[in-house]
């Protein structure tokens, strides 16, 4: 399966959270490949530190877009950025799905709804890939109100379904991030650990 993890907002998280999915489920004896099609390359940086610290599983990575039509993984992961529109739009074309990770703010809000209607373009809505949002960086304090409203508008959103979960705003994204480590393997007991656990396993319920 070829699932892309994208927007056409920068600062969406979208590298974080291929990163953990790739590391989830090749722990979870998956074989999976992820493609960083993203200018900014920072997928590939954090593979390459992980690298270095010869952390298992290891994690295969290419930055090539030929090379996703002939890749026999099970699962292939693609980052993509609106850096390089040619490409994003390849990656469309190829996608079996693609996860669209929301930050809670309208402008996010207004971002996926642009973002859905050029995957329309690219598709048509007869051949469109599932598409799966989810609220991610979601604020920690429960008094604050826009991680919920955003959650309302994702359902009104057509041709989007609702991941019932959420990613929060942690630091130990961060820091795991920078270390070559998924949040499960830095803070296996942690709270990001349980959100990742449970988020990863909707997505690939299998």
């Amino acid at each position: 399966m070829i699932t892309v993890i994208g927007n056409l907002k920068g600062g969406t998280g979208k590298s974080t959270v291929t990163f953990n999915l790739a590391v989830w489920l090749a722990l979870n004896d998956h074989n999976v490949k992820i493609f960083d099609l993203d200018p900014q390359a920072t997928l590939s940086d954090v593979v390459d530190i992980r690298d270095e610290d010869e952390y298992q599983p290891i994690i295969s990575v290419s930055n090539c877009i030929d090379d996703i039509e002939s890749e026999t993984a099970e699962h292939v992961l693609i980052d993509i950025g609106t850096a390089d529109i040619d490409t994003m739009k390849k990656a469309i074309s190829l996608t079996d799905r693609i996860i669209v990770p929301v930050p809670p703010s309208q402008a996010d809000i207004w971002s996926t709804q642009r973002f859905i209607k050029m995957v329309i373009d690219i598709r048509s809505k007869d051949t469109m890939p599932q598409m799966l949002g989810f609220v991610n960086r979601a604020d920690t304090h429960i008094g604050v109100r826009e991680t919920g409203e955003a959650e309302d508008a994702l359902k009104m959103l057509p041709h989007i379904d609702l991941i019932g979960t959420r990613l929060y705003q942690r630091t130990t994204y961060r820091r795991s991030f920078s270390e070559g480590l998924a949040v499960f393997e830095l803070e296996p007991k942690g709270k990001a650990a349980a959100e990742v656990n449970k988020f990863a396993s909707m997505v690939f319920p299998e």
